[in-house]
């Protein structure tokens, strides 16, 4: 699958005032490094950026990294290890770029999506999501989008665990014995039949009092 293309260029400079004037232009300021590479300040397009991420579904995206500087050009292959947003303009601040190699294993979260209308909601019971993401390590490319768990078959009292999975190529490092999702009784729905019925049984002596008298 071919990956997408994203331009940076050299960022002349470091600090809250550079990085300012940067955003007061339209740009990003950003970050490269890794475990075998040079940390390089950079300055990105954060329009290219955004779009490139909500284009490819799923948060843990590959992405060639065209490196400028002056007359040369490197391409490296990296994901978005952190992006910072203005949590009321919602704008981008910052992107942290972290080089991986193909051919070495990497640490990732990956989102769970649960598929299908568990049997025993029809019987009132209710599908509760208790893990929404897990860990795993694999190569990277070999990062799925999102693992999809088909709960459809789940009757009242049934779960599935994160030992219950088996994904090709990735190895779950998120603890086995947890619960990712279950389908439990509508307790909450008789726990307020049962304090109701207390009231309207008082309810109901007072009045039949008040008419004896």
């Amino acid at each position: 699958m071919e990956r997408p293309v994203l331009k940076a260029e050299i960022r002349e400079g470091t600090g809250k005032g550079v990085a300012r004037k940067l955003r007061a232009q339209g740009l990003l300021p950003a970050v490269f490094y890794g475990p075998h590479t040079q940390t390089l300040p950079l300055v990105v397009n954060p329009k290219e950026l955004l779009g490139t991420l909500q284009t490819e579904a799923g948060g843990n995206v590959l992405i060639d990294l065209e490196i400028k500087k002056g007359d040369h050009t490197e391409r490296k292959v990296v994901m978005v290890k952190d992006l910072q947003i203005d949590p009321l303009q919602r704008k981008a601040l910052h992107a942290d770029f972290y080089e991986v190699a193909m051919d070495v294993m990497v640490t990732v979260e990956v989102p769970i999506q649960l598929v299908g209308k568990p049997e025993g909601t029809k019987m009132g019971g209710i599908l509760e999501q208790v893990r929404r993401v897990l860990e795993i390590q694999c190569f990277p490319g070999d990062i799925p989008k999102s693992i999809d768990l088909d709960v459809s078959s789940l009757k009242i009292g049934d779960s599935i665990h994160v030992n219950d999975i088996k994904i090709e190529k990735v190895k779950i490092i998120s603890d086995t014995n947890f619960t990712i999702a279950t389908v439990v009784p509508p307790l909450a729905e008789e726990k307020k039949v049962e304090e109701v019925a207390p009231e309207a049984v008082a309810g109901a002596e007072v009045k039949e009092k008040e008419e004896k008298e």
